[in-house]
């Protein structure tokens, strides 16, 4: 049942979590993020969602969108919780065989390996029904063509779960299956894309000329289609919330204690309303967004995908919105001041912006919710 106020026993994680991750400087390097990543995983932070019987931490999206939220409130967000442990450990968890959860499920909660995530491509945009990344079966095995664009962390990931499609012998028509690619893979080659966006985790092309992969590199049933993809989204989606919520607490946390201090003919700033309004209003947005991103947590949770996807896309729309309204806010506030890198504000002006666009935009979110929420007819 989903609550509006937290257990003390999420009290407690949130005041763990952010104590941890206020101890360490923004990471800028790879290395510094790399050695964050192994000391969250090393305190059961990473693989919190994951199942004890494999190494993890035996909760669900509520705790992981918790601890990413906090991360993102002290300036550490890591990027890749959305992908290893939200999609692709959530995936290998519910549809994987023993075998595939034997072997990442126990390193991808101690932080040990990295899985990335492909479904974007050139061509279809925000339409995974246009996905042309085909497998086709030969012999036993299975070869995957394609290409993939805006990949994170392939460079730092051991493996990519690719999404990609098979023919239904039945229909002749194209569904999509997920594949377990190993970074060494024959034929799997990665090209860095030039990013204006200052981010620690590189965006990468992706090309699968005839990947051979063998027949376990299948996760789930390949008839499953849609059902497996969304076990995924539907986490990235809260996931990315998580994500926004936290940097927009960030930013106006920094707004609010400087609006305190700065003092201008003889007066905080922050004791002026049209300083301060603004701010609040940035507040509420977050808290607001918030409800709606446990909400979606606690129905993925348990067990109601569909209930979940709804609020899910609500979640992300919400906090995408009020995270670029409390960034800018926040920039406004410090004036000059919010543009420099001593107070380290205005990479986020880009980084906010984002959450807008991915993983999914908002324009698909107003589609999705006036097709499938309000039952109005498709423009598309």
């Amino acid at each position: 049942m989903t609550t509006l106020v937290e257990s003390e026993e999420h009290k407690a994680l949130r005041e763990a979590v952010a104590a941890f991750a206020s101890k360490h400087p923004r990471a800028t390097r790879e290395s510094d993020n790399r050695s964050f990543w192994q000391e969250a995983a090393k305190l059961g932070y990473i693989g919190v969602n994951l199942p004890e019987a494999h190494g993890g931490g035996g909760g669900g999206i509520t705790e992981l969108s918790l601890v990413l939220e906090e991360m993102g409130a002290a300036g550490n967000p890591l990027l890749m919780m959305i992908v290893s442990p939200a999609i692709c450990g959530t995936v290998i968890s519910r549809f994987g065989t023993e075998a595939q959860k034997r072997e990442w499920l126990p390193a991808l909660a101690d932080g040990s390996r990295l899985m990335a995530f492909g479904i974007t491509e050139p061509d279809a945009g925000s339409n995974s029904h246009r996905i042309t990344t085909t497998a086709r079966r030969d012999g036993t095995d299975w070869l995957l063509t394609g290409r993939k664009v805006f990949v994170s962390g392939v460079d730092i990931a051991d493996a990519t779960l690719v999404v990609g499609r098979t023919e239904d012998a039945r229909t002749g028509k194209l569904k999509p299956c997920l594949f377990i690619v190993p970074r060494d893979a024959e034929g799997f080659r990665r090209r860095p894309i030039d990013m204006e966006l200052n981010a620690v985790e590189k965006q990468f092309e992706l090309v699968l000329d005839d990947v051979r992969l063998p027949a376990e590199a299948l996760v789930g049933d390949e008839d499953a289609g849609l059902l497996q993809l969304f076990a995924g989204l539907n986490p990235e989606r809260i996931m990315t919330a998580a994500f926004a919520i936290g940097m927009g607490r960030h930013a106006l946390a920094r707004a609010v204690e400087y609006a305190r201090e700065r003092t201008v003919w003889n007066a905080p700033i922050g004791s002026h309303q049209a300083i301060a309004h603004p701010l609040a209003q940035a507040h509420i947005d977050l808290e607001l967004a918030r409800l709606m991103m446990q909400k979606a947590a606690h129905l993925y949770d348990a067990g109601d995908d569909m209930g979940a996807g709804e609020a899910a896309n609500m979640a992300k729309y919400a906090a995408a919105e009020a995270c670029v309204k409390a960034v800018d806010q926040a920039v406004h506030t410090l004036g000059g001041n919010g543009l420099t890198r001593e107070y380290g504000l205005a990479s986020l002006v880009t980084a906010a912006r984002v959450s807008r666009i991915a993983p999914v935009s908002r324009e698909m979110i107003l589609n999705y919710v006036s097709h499938q929420t309000l039952g109005l007819p498709k423009s598309y």
